[in-house]
């Protein structure tokens, strides 16, 4: 079968001949469908996710619409492994994959679920959300940040507050549900908020932090922050004012924090809500074949992804 097959963690993967997976107990061979490029295949494929083993060659691609054979389409999610999605077929684990409908659009589950996932996780379940509360989103102009206001509106926040650095993306979300959208160095009159879902980290972070927590009108108010992804910096140096001066929490949300369980009891429910049209998605479908060129000429940030048909 073929493949795109990472050789070298400084270099995009090629297409080449790969060897036929193998099922072990419980689990299925699958055709691939659909495999959709987010962000955290690209830090699997060049090592830098912290949950990576430096182990070479690998196949990329943590999830995908796949046909198994009975015919059926499920979305699958992937355990880290070296033989990932995005090849003719692959191995899944039946309880961490769900049936879909098949009259679904495959590239639109394929291309939805993953940042849908990440608010959607981040807000069942590793804090306490409930309906009325306010939401901050940093990073809102990418692909999952575009989600997290479609989701958080569909959790019954009051208000929604879209913050990133281009205006002009700014400007297209309030057709999302964002109520309000804000610059980073607007983000003093954000402060009076209940949640932040936080996909930029590194120096944004510290400078929203440094922003907001002297603004708030009540600080014993509980803010929750929630880290969901790093694309700004890996880390940041969060002034230790900032955790005795306000009632702050910080919290990751991703692989680790949030067991693979609670992951696979929420799949049924977003491919739902996708399936149903819940959600504006911007998709490119690319060959599998032409990895090598779509990988280092895509740009993630405008919102649009790519998927990957075998």
């Amino acid at each position: 079968m073929h493949a795109a097959v990472v050789t070298s963690f400084d270099a995009p993967p090629r297409y080449a001949e790969f060897a036929e997976p193998v099922a072990g107990a419980d689990e299925l061979v699958v055709e691939v469908v659909a495999a959709a490029l987010h962000p955290r295949v690209r830090s699997q494929a060049n090592g830098s996710h912290y949950t990576s083993t430096d182990e070479l060659p690998l196949i990329p691609g943590i999830d995908a619409v796949v046909r198994d054979r009975q015919g059926q389409l499920r979305y699958a999610v992937l355990d880290d492994t070296v033989r990932g999605t995005m090849a003719d077929r692959t191995v899944i684990e039946r309880h961490r994959s769900v049936v879909l409908p098949q009259h679904v659009d495959p590239v639109a589950v394929a291309a939805a679920m993953n940042p849908v996932m990440s608010s959607w996780v981040a807000l069942r379940r590793r804090i306490d959300f409930t309906a009325g509360e306010r939401v901050l989103i940093l990073g809102a102009t990418g692909n999952a940040g575009r989600m997290a206001i479609q989701v958080a509106k569909r959790f019954g926040a009051s208000e929604v507050i879209a913050a990133g650095r281009n205006r002009a993306r700014l400007s297209e979300l309030t057709a999302l549900g964002a109520d309000r959208t804000c610059t980073l160095d607007e983000l003093a009159a954000a402060a009076d908020v209940d949640v932040v879902l936080d996909y930029l980290w590194g120096e944004p972070a510290v400078t929203a932090m440094t922003a907001m927590l002297p603004a708030r009108a009540d600080r014993s108010a509980p803010l929750s922050w929630v880290q969901i992804g790093s694309i700004a910096g890996h880390d940041a140096s969060i002034p230790s004012a900032a955790l005795r001066s306000t009632r702050l929490q910080i919290v990751g949300s991703g692989i680790g924090s949030v067991p693979g369980r609670d992951f696979a009891e929420e799949l049924a429910a977003i491919a739902t809500a996708i399936t149903d049209g819940g959600f504006d998605i911007r998709t490119r479908v690319v060959p599998l074949a032409d990895v090598e060129d779509a990988w280092a000429s895509v740009d993630g940030s405008a919102g649009e992804r790519v998927v990957f048909a075998p």
